[in-house]
């Protein structure tokens, strides 16, 4: 097993990015490639790839249930569980570049609401979906749990949206 397992992986060394016979290659810069986490989330360049299945309508979920960000005032860090929801339309979301974009903000500060929202529209910004909602459910502080909610309008019509799956604050009760 495990000789068939050595086998089977890939020899070390660099990556092509490769694409099927007659379509265009991707130009990304942070996939298959080290990376630096960017300094900011000014900084972070969120990438895209065509959509191979464009004519389709599905849902993608990105969860991110261990973001983090300073409070703007007094510093320390907030924690949230992220869920993105997107209905693609052109291009997809390439996922390390989002996951350096989230991880951006672990030293940048900024309002709860803020992440939320500049995180939406950056991605909105980037890939243009045929809708979007993010759901942020932000850690209390001083006692208080903050929820934030922004969709970009109504979800088409026929489009599956599960339960984002994440329970309201309750404390420990």
């Amino acid at each position: 097993m495990v000789e068939e397992t050595a086998k089977r992986a890939p020899k070390s060394g660099t990556k092509k990015l490769t694409a099927p016979k007659g379509a265009a290659k991707p130009s990304l810069r942070q996939l298959g490639r080290t990376t630096e986490i960017p300094s900011s989330p000014r900084a972070a360049e969120l990438e895209t790839v065509p959509n191979p299945q464009s004519g389709a309508l599905y849902l993608v979920r990105f969860t991110a249930p261990e973001f983090t960000s300073l409070c703007p005032v007094t510093g320390p860090p907030d924690f949230a569980h992220l869920v993105i929801d997107y209905a693609p339309a052109k291009r997809l979301v390439e996922s390390k570049s989002l996951k350096l974009f989230l991880t951006s903000f672990r030293n940048h500060g900024a309002f709860h609401e803020d992440c939320t929202l500049e995180i939406a529209h950056r991605m909105v910004a980037a890939a243009k979906p045929s809708w979007l909602r993010i759901a942020g459910y932000w850690y209390p502080r001083g006692g208080i749990p903050i929820d934030v909610f922004y969709q970009t309008g109504a979800p088409p019509k026929g489009l599956w949206i599960p339960d984002a799956g994440v329970q309201p604050y309750r404390g420990r009760g």
